[in-house]
């Protein structure tokens, strides 16, 4: 298939989302990050100045996305260098404020490497925190790249799977610029698709408890004008069983080296639907989210969340700096909740995996193994 994302689309859309950036004011180094859980009610910013700082706003999904979370574990590295810390306990840290994404140890290990690598080729602290630093910087520029070629592969796909275009898309939790160096993963096929002249409706789940489907994607695809329609993740079956789904596109925070997907939980239950209903099930990621060295989806570490983001409502405006808590009662006091961040998908329910190298159908280890032998991001550290 042609690497085609030099091709002008019909429509530029809005200014880029500023979603993390780099920054040296006076009083010092820091990461500053469009708070996520702000959205949709203000556009407002945190500034962390250091790594523990960085880590509690990962925890609390002020940032995050599986891609966005490698840039900012490689911007909290090149951070903890800047600062003259101990960068291997800052990418130790990094990497275990969510275990399930990958991407957020591959970025934090990578740029300690890097930042290795100067120390003992002979560099001083200042000279090997800018070796750091500038491969936070690329990381974030292979990133932007690989989302564009990621959207143009994955609307080549859906030309495939569904010729005549007007795709009606269904897509769970939020893939856009909010998680990405660029336009996104899932979120940015879509986009594509509908500055093509492709895209007929974007169904959007508002993925419960956290409602990043209401508050991000429909934040994001209302910004870019794009036609779309919020539904409560449990009405997902009746929109399937209407046949108003030509295709569910999802995400992933990790890919195990057997095809199995890990993605915010409601996915698994599209895509036993998708399978029922004979509607292709296509996932979105960037080499960086394969896992070659967890071999299936059993071995995949799903974070379980605090039990208040169920049994409670905060409103976004008033959303404490915890992430969960606070908020008003739902269920009664005492009450216990089953909160998992993720659920797994296994390979057999997925038809094709889409990435910046090229896409994967049928999903299979060795398909997989292959397309990363072919990626410089491999992600085995």
């Amino acid at each position: 298939m042609a690497d085609q994302d030099a091709r002008t689309p019909v429509d530029a859309g809005p200014p880029a989302l500023s979603v993390l950036r780099w920054e040296e004011p006076p009083e010092g180094p820091a990461v500053v990050l469009l708070d996520q859980t702000r959205l949709p009610a203000e556009e407002a910013e945190l500034v962390c100045s250091d790594v523990p700082a960085l880590v509690r706003a990962i925890q609390a999904l002020a940032v995050r996305g599986a891609p966005l979370l490698g840039i900012a574990g490689g911007y909290g590295v090149a951070l903890a260098a800047a600062r003259g810390e101990d960068v291997a306990r800052a990418a130790e840290l990094l990497e275990q404020a969510r275990p399930t994404a990958v991407n957020l140890g591959y970025g934090a290990r990578r740029v300690a490497r890097g930042y290795r690598a100067a120390v003992e080729g002979g560099s001083g602290p200042e000279a090997a925190a800018a070796a750091a630093l500038s491969e936070a910087r690329a990381l974030h520029e292979e990133d932007a790249a690989a989302s564009g070629r990621m959207a143009q592969y994955g609307l080549d796909l859906l030309a495939e799977l569904l010729p005549g275009g007007g795709h009606r898309l269904l897509t769970h939790c939020n893939t856009g610029a909010l998680v990405s160096g660029g336009a996104g993963t899932a979120f940015a096929v879509a986009l594509r698709a509908h500055r093509e002249g492709s895209l007929r409706h974007l169904w959007v789940d508002e993925t419960r408890p956290l409602l990043q489907g209401a508050r991000l994607t429909a934040y994001e695809a209302g910004r870019n004008g794009m036609p779309h329609s919020l539904l409560t993740d449990s009405a997902a079956g009746s929109l399937f069983a209407a046949g108003e789904v030509d295709a569910v596109l999802i995400g992933a925070d990790r890919i195990a080296a057997d095809g199995s997907v890990a993605n915010k939980v409601g996915s698994y239950p599209l895509a036993v639907l998708a399978k029922y209903h004979h509607v292709p099930f296509v996932v979105v990621a960037p080499t960086t989210t394969v896992d070659l060295e967890t071999p299936d989806g059993t071995s995949i570490v799903v974070e379980q969340r605090s039990a208040a983001e169920v049994t409670e409502i905060t409103s976004v405006s008033a959303a404490p700096a915890g992430g969960a808590g606070g908020g008003a009662a739902v269920a009664p006091p005492g009450t216990k909740a089953y909160n998992p961040a993720f659920d797994i998908t296994p390979p057999e329910l997925v038809t094709a995996i889409v990435t910046e190298e090229g896409v994967i159908s049928p999903v299979t280890g060795v398909g997989l193994a292959e397309l990363c032998a072919r990626s410089s991001q491999v992600t085995i550290s």
